[in-house]
C-alpha cells in the first residue's frame, strides 16, 4: 500500500532556538518541516512549493508576521494557506488584529509541545475537510454543467413545439376565460335589467305622483288658509317647503343615476356577446365604447394619478363584419395595457425624486374609413413606450414589456392571431420611449 505523503509545514522565526525546536519536534511527529528567519525568505519560497500549514512568528526583523500575513492573504495562489501566529503579545488587540487579517489561530510564547501539536492537527483536519468539501462541490458542479449540457441539447429539439403546443393550450384556455366571462357578464346585466327596469317604471309613476300631491298641498293651502297652529307647526318640524322644492331634485338625480347603470348594463352587453360562433355586423364604435365602459374604473382619476383623458377622433365607419367577443378582447388587451403604462410611469415618477411634474396621460382613438377594403382603427397612448429590442416580437408568446411578474405576455399574442389569423386583418405597433405607443388595426369588410 502507499505511503499518503507528509504534510508539509512552514516555519518562520528569527530566533534559531526556536526554529531548531519546532523543527526537531515536528519532524519526529511526522511532518515535513521547512524553517524560515523572516517574512522575506517565506514569501519567495511559498511561491515554488505550498505547504499545508504555515507557523508565523509576529515579531521579526524585516516585515513582521503581520505584514507578511497580509502579503500571503493577497495572493490567489496562498490565500487559502491556515496562518498560525506564535506570539509573546498578550493584548487582546494585537489577537483581533491577526486574526482579522486571515490567521487562523495563535499559539503563545513560551512554547508547548503539546499545544502546537493540537492546534496544528485541528487545523490540518479542518483544512482537508475543506478541501475534500471543495472538490466534492466542484465535481458536483462539473456533473451538474455536463448534466444541464445534456439536457439542454435534447430540449432544444422540442421546445419549438412544446412551445407552439403550450401557446396553442394558454390561447384555448384564455379564449375559454373570456366566453366564461362573457356568460358571467351578460348573466349580470340581464339580472341588472330586471329590477333596472322595475325602479325606472316606479320613479316615472311616483314622479308622477308627487306632482299631483303638490297640486293637492297647494289646492288645500289656497282653500284652507289657517288650518290651525299644530298643522303649521308639524310643517315647519318636517320643512315641508324645502322637502317640496327638493323632492324634485332628488328625482332627477335618481333618474341620472339609473340612466348611467342603464348604460353600463348596455355595455356589458355589448361587450359579452355571446353570438361570436358566427360573424355579425358590428358597429366598431360601439365596442370600443363598450370596453372603455367597463375599464372606466381604471381610467378614472385615483388617489395615484388624476383621470386618463380619453380622445376619441370617429370617422365615418361602414358595418363590419366581425367576431363581436374576439374582437372586444382585442380592444380589452390593449387598452388595459396602455392603462398598466400609465400605471408604471406613475410609480417610476414617485420613485425619482428628480422626476418631472407627470404629464396629462392620454389616450386618443382615431377610426377611419378605407375604401375597397375596410376600416382603420389607430389606438395610441403618450405612455412609457416600448423598447427597441422588443418592439420587433412584442407580437410574441410570452413577450413582454411590463415590470416583473406582472403580465402573461400573451394579450398582445392572442390580439394578433384574432385580427390577423380570425378575421384576416393586421395589427401592427409602432413605439417610441417615453414618447408613447401606438396600435393600428385595419378590418376587411
Amino acid at each position: 500500500m502507499e505511503k499518503p505523503s507528509q504534510d508539509i509545514i512552514f516555519i518562520v522565526d528569527d530566533s534559531k532556538t526556536n526554529l531548531e525546536y519546532l523543527l526537531t519536534f515536528l519532524t519526529d511527529a511526522g511532518f515535513s518541516v521547512f524553517a524560515f528567519q523572516s517574512g522575506e525568505e517565506l514569501i519567495e519560497k511559498v511561491t515554488d512549493m505550498t505547504p499545508n500549514i504555515i507557523l508565523l512568528d509576529v515579531i521579526m526583523s524585516g516585515i513582521d508576521g503581520f505584514e507578511t500575513c497580509h502579503i500571503l492573504k493577497q495572493s490567489a495562489a496562498t490565500k487559502d494557506i491556515p496562518v498560525i501566529f506564535m506570539t509573546g503579545l498578550s493584548e487582546p488587540v494585537d489577537k483581533v488584529k491577526g486574526l482579522s487579517l486571515g490567521a487562523v489561530d495563535y499559539i503563545t510564547k513560551p512554547i508547548q509541545y503539546e499545544e502546537v501539536l493540537a492546534r496544528i492537527n485541528v487545523h490540518l483536519s479542518l483544512q482537508k475537510e475543506i478541501i475534500e468539501r471543495t472538490q466534492a462541490q466542484q465535481s458536483l458542479q462539473k456533473l451538474t454543467a455536463e448534466l444541464e449540457h445534456r439536457v439542454e441539447e435534447r430540449t432544444a429539439a422540442l421546445s419549438e413545439s412544446l412551445k407552439k403546443l403550450s401557446n396553442a393550450k394558454l390561447q384555448l384556455i384564455q379564449s375559454e376565460k373570456m366566453s366564461s366571462l362573457g356568460e358571467l357578464v351578460a348573466g349580470v346585466a340581464h339580472e341588472i335589467n330586471n329590477p333596472l327596469n322595475f325602479i325606472t317604471g316606479n320613479i316615472t309613476i311616483l314622479e308622477e305622483y308627487f306632482q299631483e300631491i303638490t297640486e293637492h298641498l297647494k289646492l288645500y293651502e289656497e282653500k284652507f288658509t289657517d288650518p290651525g297652529e299644530e298643522i303649521r307647526e308639524n310643517a315647519e318640524d318636517i320643512e315641508l317647503s324645502y322637502m317640496i322644492q327638493d323632492l324634485p331634485t332628488m328625482i332627477s338625480s335618481i333618474k341620472l343615476g339609473l340612466e348611467r347603470i342603464r348604460e353600463i348594463s348596455l355595455s356589458l352587453r355589448n361587450f359579452s356577446r355571446s353570438d361570436s360562433a358566427n360573424k355579425v355586423s358590428l358597429n366598431i364604435h360601439e365596442c370600443i365604447d363598450s370596453t372603455l365602459m367597463i375599464l372606466q374604473h381604471r381610467i378614472k382619476a385615483s388617489p395615484q394619478r388624476p383621470a386618463i383623458e380619453v380622445i376619441k377622433k370617429y370617422g365615418d365607419l361602414p358595418l363590419v363584419d366581425c367576431y363581436p367577443g374576439p374582437i372586444n378582447q382585442v380592444f380589452m388587451n390593449i387598452f388595459a395595457n396602455a392603462i398598466d403604462a400609465f400605471d408604471e410611469e406613475i410609480t417610476q415618477s414617485y420613485s425619482d425624486e428628480n422626476a418631472n411634474q407627470p404629464k396629462t396621460q392620454q389616450i386618443t382613438v382615431t377610426t377611419y374609413d378605407i375604401p375597397d377594403y375596410g376600416i382603420g382603427i389607430k389606438i395610441a397612448d403618450n405612455g412609457l413606450g416600448i423598447a427597441e429590442d422588443l418592439i420587433d416580437k412584442i407580437f410574441e408568446p410570452f413577450v413582454t414589456s411590463k415590470s416583473r411578474g406582472k403580465g402573461t405576455g400573451l394579450g398582445l399574442s392572442i390580439s394578433r392571431s384574432i385580427i390577423v389569423e380570425t378575421h384576416g386583418g393586421t395589427l401592427e405597433c409602432d413605439s417610441k420611449v417615453n414618447q408613447g405607443t401606438e396600435f393600428t388595426i385595419k378590418l376587411p369588410q
